[in-house]
This record gives structure tokens, C-alpha cells and sequence, in this order.
């Protein structure tokens, strides 16, 4: 009985709960199962009621990603930029051409203004004499000068791109910048970095 008496006084004595050990292991609350946890992170989605609503869906969705790629190519980051453009080697043809004014640069607007001097009703004796010096004499000389300067600046650019860049591909660098510099400078596009002479382009406000 004694024995008895014993354990039970053992037993009933509170345990103390300041007693880290003796604190019950675990969180203390059940683990959710993976499909409620996944339930909570997803976001709910407004499905389009019909095919109308589905491409108004789509064409938001495609202006604000092209209106995303023009803030980034007018910034000038080479991730929105087509795969020609890409590279130091290119990048470099690029300012190379920019800040530089080059003969071949005034090809299309003189075409342009040739053509616009053979549409004006000049008289006859004028006309003639227009056509011969633009014709005979303006046209050849320009077209001389652009083949001349797009030559050089083929050689040039990609001399001086193999130079700077050893490790780089320099396969049509020459022709990318010739053709750069045939363009109008407002029309060309990545929209130049430089101005002639070499200083950047002011940001625009």
C-alpha cells in the first residue's frame, strides 16, 4: 500500500511548464495540405465572358508590350532590339556612322528633290537645262560619292571593330554600317546615340 500511496503522489504533481523539455514538440497546429497552401497563392483570374472580350484582352495585352519595347529601345536597351542590332560590334557601327556627317547620308533626300524638280512645270527652255545639270552632271557625282563613302565606311568600321573587339564576329558589320549611313539620321533605327561630332543626345523630356 505504501508503494501504492507512493506513485500516485508521483503522479499527480503538476509539471511545470517553464521547463523547455517539457514543453510539447511540434507547431501546434495540424500542416495544410499542399492543395489548400496552393489554393490561397493563386490569384483569382477574370476570364473573358466572350471572344469579343478575350481579343480586347489581347489587344491591351499586345499594345502595352509594344509600348514597353519602344520606352526600351528609346533608352537604348539592346534586349528590345532585334537580333541585327545586337552586340558591340554593332553598337559600334552604329555611333561610328551617328557621329559623323557622311555624303551618303544626303542620297535620298537629293533623290527626292530631283524628283520633285522634274515634276514642276518649268518652261521649255528651263526644263532643259534643269534636267541636263541634274540629270547629267548632279545625279552621276552623288551616285559616285555614295558608292565611295559606302565603301569606306565598310572598311573602315569593320577595321576598327576587329581592332576593338578581337573576340567578336565581325560578319556584316561593314555592310550593316554603310547601310546605316544611307539612312536619313531622324529615320534611322536603334534611333542614334550620338550626335555629330561624338556628344551623347540629350534625353528627351
Amino acid at each position: 500500500m505504501l508503494r501504492r500511496r507512493s506513485q500516485t503522489s508521483v503522479d499527480d504533481t503538476p509539471v511545470s511548464t517553464d521547463d523547455p523539455k517539457a514543453q510539447p514538440q511540434g507547431k501546434g497546429r495540424p500542416t495544410p495540405k499542399r492543395r489548400d497552401a496552393e489554393g490561397r497563392r493563386r490569384q483569382p483570374v477574370s476570364a473573358p465572358k466572350d471572344r469579343k472580350e478575350a481579343y480586347r484582352q489581347m489587344r491591351a495585352k499586345q499594345a502595352a508590350e509594344r509600348d514597353r519595347a519602344r520606352k526600351g529601345m528609346l533608352a537604348g536597351d539592346e534586349k528590345y532590339y532585334p537580333v541585327r542590332d545586337r552586340g558591340p560590334a554593332r553598337k559600334f557601327a552604329r555611333d561610328w556612322v551617328d557621329s559623323r556627317r557622311l555624303p551618303s547620308q544626303y542620297f535620298l533626300p537629293f533623290s527626292l528633290l530631283i524628283l520633285l524638280a522634274t515634276w514642276i512645270p518649268w518652261p521649255v527652255g528651263t526644263r532643259e537645262l534643269i534636267l541636263f545639270w541634274v540629270m547629267m552632271t548632279g545625279w552621276p557625282v552623288m551616285m559616285v560619292g555614295v558608292l565611295f563613302t559606302s565603301v569606306y565606311v565598310s572598311w573602315k568600321v569593320k577595321k576598327e571593330a576587329a581592332a576593338k573587339f578581337p573576340g567578336e564576329s565581325m560578319k556584316g558589320v561593314g555592310f550593316y554600317a554603310a547601310m546605316r549611313a544611307l539612312q536619313i539620321r531622324k529615320l534611322r533605327f536603334p534611333p542614334p546615340q550620338l550626335l555629330p561630332g561624338g556628344k551623347p543626345v540629350p534625353p528627351k523630356k
